[in-house]
């Protein structure tokens, strides 16, 4: 059975944002993933209660995002590729924070056991890559559709590499920009 110490945390340029690494357990069957142990997740100052779980998937230029919760229904996720390939962005909307309107990305693909943590006041989103891939959600906060949010695609400075015009469902299209929402927090902007 895997050991929880063969999940690695990184840190990366956003505060609290982790790129997790896991390590599959391999023989002549095939392998064997653990891919969440909450006594690992709290002991390295992680939430790891999570009690909803999505699975999404998305063909190729297609942008979901960038979504949050708004407190008191804001939520850690832990976000993994199960099919294909993806990239995966992770905006700071904290307003205390360090890293306050900054962005990080990540490839993440299915034949990379990877996962990405993200702490509360975190706006999230990505880019299919692939034909089409699966991502799977695991949230700290159930849904909660009046506290459901997101801040526009192209309003944050993050310049996607897209190959044609993206596929973008009517909701994130109506998503105020950045600035707005920032403002909404009491963030201010440059």
């Amino acid at each position: 059975m895997q050991t929880p110490a063969q999940f690695q945390f990184a840190d990366t340029a956003i505060e609290g944002v982790k790129l997790i690494t896991l390590a599959p357990l391999r023989d002549d069957r095939g392998w064997f993933l653990k891919t969440f142990h909450a006594p690992t997740f709290r002991a390295s100052g992680l939430e790891s209660e999570f009690p909803e779980s999505f699975v999404s998937l998305s063909k190729r230029n297609v942008i979901r995002g960038m979504h949050f919760q708004r407190p008191p229904h804001d939520h850690a996720k832990i976000v993994r590729c199960l099919s294909g390939r993806v990239l995966d962005v992770a905006l700071d909307i904290r307003s205390g924070s360090r890293t306050c309107l900054q962005h990080v990305t990540f490839t993440l693909d299915a034949g990379t056991p990877q996962a990405v943590y993200m702490p509360r006041g975190i706006a999230h989103g990505f880019l299919t890559l692939s034909e089409e891939a699966v991502l799977e959600y695991h949230t700290s906060t159930v849904h909660h559709p009046a506290s459901d949010c997101g801040i526009r695609w192209d309003s944050f400075g993050f310049d996607w590499p897209l190959e044609n015009e993206p596929i973008l469902s009517l909701r994130d299209r109506g998503f105020a920009g950045v600035a707005d929402v920032a403002q909404s927090f009491g963030i201010a902007t440059k």
